[in-house]
């Protein structure tokens, strides 16, 4: 699903990565742990095409994101790649359906196709009543599985979280927690994650250990 090989990033004379090698099948849930400053959230960015690499390689599903064009990369990440984060950067002008609904609009989707598919997946995530509630009517574990929601509307390829349980509290987190193995059970999905809690790293697959800008175990 994933291969990453060689990534380096700078910042000014800060060097962040230091040549990063990772492979991920499809269906893994991989966690990415390590001390802060480690260089997990630069590395899951460059992943998801948020920012390029100075030098190396991300190859997704085979496809070489470095050599597509703007529109294509763009394109490829609405796709293909599903973002969580640990703010779930919802829209507080629009309910949960629409906000679920945003990137199946971009990928050009219909109205009563998006509608149905992000239906569907409140519903599954416990949403059903919900759908018409902005997010300053939800509470901070409805605003995350809204946000899940979301990221799953494409039906990517890959779902990139950062830091997905960290503004919620214990009960809210056990369960995004539980939700992630659900959906790689019921759905395949291939999930890394950004994560300081020890308890979902321990749910994963496999932990990859972060220092100073290189990987350094495989827990």
């Amino acid at each position: 699903m994933l291969k990453v090989q060689s990534i380096k990033k700078s910042y000014g004379s800060l060097q962040i990565l230091k040549g990063v090698d990772l492979t991920v099948e499809h269906g893994e849930i991989v966690s990415i742990v390590g001390a802060s400053g480690a260089g997990k959230s630069s590395l899951l960015n460059i992943i998801g095409t948020l920012d390029k690499a100075d030098s190396g390689t991300v190859s997704i599903k085979n496809a070489d994101v470095s050599k597509l064009s703007k529109r294509q990369l763009s394109n490829f990440r609405n796709k293909e790649i599903g973002f969580i984060f640990q703010f779930h950067h919802l829209l507080a002008e629009f309910n949960a359906l629409e906000n679920v609904c945003i990137p199946a609009f971009i990928a050009g989707t219909s109205k009563a196709e998006s509608e149905k598919k992000a239906k569907s997946l409140l519903e599954m995530l416990g949403l059903s009543d919900r759908l018409h509630h902005k997010p300053n009517q939800l509470s901070g574990g409805e605003q995350q599985r809204v946000a899940v929601a979301r990221a799953l509307v494409n039906n990517p390829a890959l779902i990139l979280a950062d830091e997905p349980s960290g503004n919620l509290d214990s009960k809210n987190a056990r369960e995004l927690h539980q939700l992630f193995v659900d959906l790689r059970r019921d759905f395949k999905q291939t999930f890394i994650i950004v994560t300081h809690n020890e308890e979902l790293a321990n749910i994963s697959d496999r932990k990859v250990l972060m220092k100073d800008g290189l990987i350094v175990d495989h827990l």
